[in-house]
């Protein structure tokens, strides 16, 4: 009754079977590591930033370059204020407001961008406080560049002069005649009646949409591979119906023992085999 199994057609069926159900568990199994990996990441981000509250505050140079190690942790470097630029379209409380970002020229010619403080309403350089003059060390939480259009970044250019989008190296070396780091420090205690600015996470360490995409492509692999096992236990039970019925002469078979009714093209099986009764002329009266 199976001898179906062993023709042409079957073989290759089962060889694509055989060769489909590992596969999508694989992929499914990588999804899900994948989930997993940003489960992960999302808490060993959240015991990061607890830990650099009370963790002592380190040497700027000693964190660089910024990692998802080195984000967030406390540092500290030295130098003397120089330009101040406004980053306007940022929230805090649930309230829009502006970051003040001065950048502080270090020792070694280098310009640290240092976001002092956060106040409401439209950007406006009057209502952002000067900065302190002289040499002044600071402390704050590490950042790594932003990039325009993530994490809530605006992507629009055209700002007015004196402002900027992305807190990035890549984009105040056009600001500034001088070399940035490509970080910045959000202070641990803001000045002058400002808000301070609290540090971010990581890039790619929450439970955003892409980890949840992970999720549904797991699911979506694994029950691609339950269909294929469907189908091929349907394909089979369907040749041994046919099977049955040719034993029974319902239908004829080919040599190779599919019934001639079936469609070659994988039909559904309903069609009906053709009607090759012969009927005798009836005598006239």
């Amino acid at each position: 009754m199976y001898r179906f199994l062993l023709t042409p057609r079957w073989w290759g069926i089962n060889v694509f079977v055989l060769l489909a159900i590992p596969f999508c568990i694989f992929m499914g199994s990588w999804q899900l590591s994948r989930f997993e990996d940003r489960v992960q990441d999302h808490r060993d981000a959240g015991e990061q930033a607890t830990a650099a509250k009370t963790d002592p505050a380190r040497p700027l140079a000693e964190l660089l370059p910024v990692d998802k190690k080195t984000s967030g942790k406390q540092t500290t470097a030295t130098g003397r204020y120089g330009k101040q630029l406004l980053v306007p379209g940022r929230e805090l409380d649930d309230k829009r407001g502006f970051y003040v970002l001065t950048l502080l020229r270090t020792d070694d010619g280098r310009a640290l961008p240092v976001v002092r403080g956060w106040l409401p309403g439209a950007a406006d350089p009057s209502k952002a406080p000067a900065a302190p003059t002289g040499e002044v060390t600071v402390t704050g939480a590490l950042q790594a560049s932003e990039t325009p259009g993530s994490n809530g970044v605006p992507a629009a250019g055209g700002l007015p002069a004196g402002q900027t989008g992305a807190i990035s190296s890549a984009a105040l070396v056009n600001l500034v005649p001088y070399d940035v780091y490509d970080a910045w420090v959000t202070l641990a205690r803001a000045d002058a009646g400002m808000k301070a600015v609290p540090a971010a996470a990581p890039a790619d360490t929450g439970l955003d949409l892409k980890a949840f995409q992970n999720l549904g492509y797991t699911g979506e692999w694994f029950v691609f591979a339950g269909f294929v096992v469907f189908m091929w236990f349907r394909l089979i039970r369907r040749e041994v119906e046919f099977a049955q019925d040719a034993e029974l002469g319902l239908v004829e078979s080919d040599d190779e023992g599919t019934p001639s009714g079936q469609e070659s093209d994988g039909g559904d099986g309903d069609t009906a085999p053709a009607d090759n009764t012969k009927v005798s002329a009836s005598p006239t009266a």
